[in-house]
């Protein structure tokens, strides 16, 4: 018993480490592995999603620098301009992952991307 009379519960193992979140588990896996696409594209996007739009935007940039195939973070990157009001910007992302998804052959892609292009032109 603790010193208000009720019941201590004493455990042989350790409480276990606090459930991390999706941004904290992706941030380490970037601090391993600065260059990993998927994990700063998944960053970028739960950043997005949490409304952290600056860190978003840092993250998608970064993406695209270092690896400018990435094709769904153009879509992605140019909505998030998009929402911001951030139009011109977000007419040379598209642009870029138009010319992108061309040279890829992602059809697909490229339609959507020209798609919100010719609904903000």
């Amino acid at each position: 018993m603790d010193a208000t009379g009720g019941i201590r519960i004493i455990r042989d193992d350790p409480m276990p480490e606090q459930k991390k979140t999706r941004r904290q588990m992706l941030e380490e896996f970037l601090a391993k592995k600065p260059d990993d696409a998927f994990s700063r594209y998944g960053l970028a996007l739960e950043c997005m999603n949490n409304g952290d739009l600056a860190a978003a935007d840092t993250h998608f940039r970064a993406l695209l620098e270092r690896h400018a195939d990435y094709i769904p973070a153009y879509l992605m990157f140019g909505q998030l301009l998009v929402r911001q009001s951030r139009n011109d910007e977000a007419k040379q992302v598209l642009s870029n992952g138009i010319a992108a998804a061309t040279k890829g052959r992602n059809e697909h892609a490229r339609s959507e991307m020209e798609a919100l292009l010719n609904d903000i032109s």
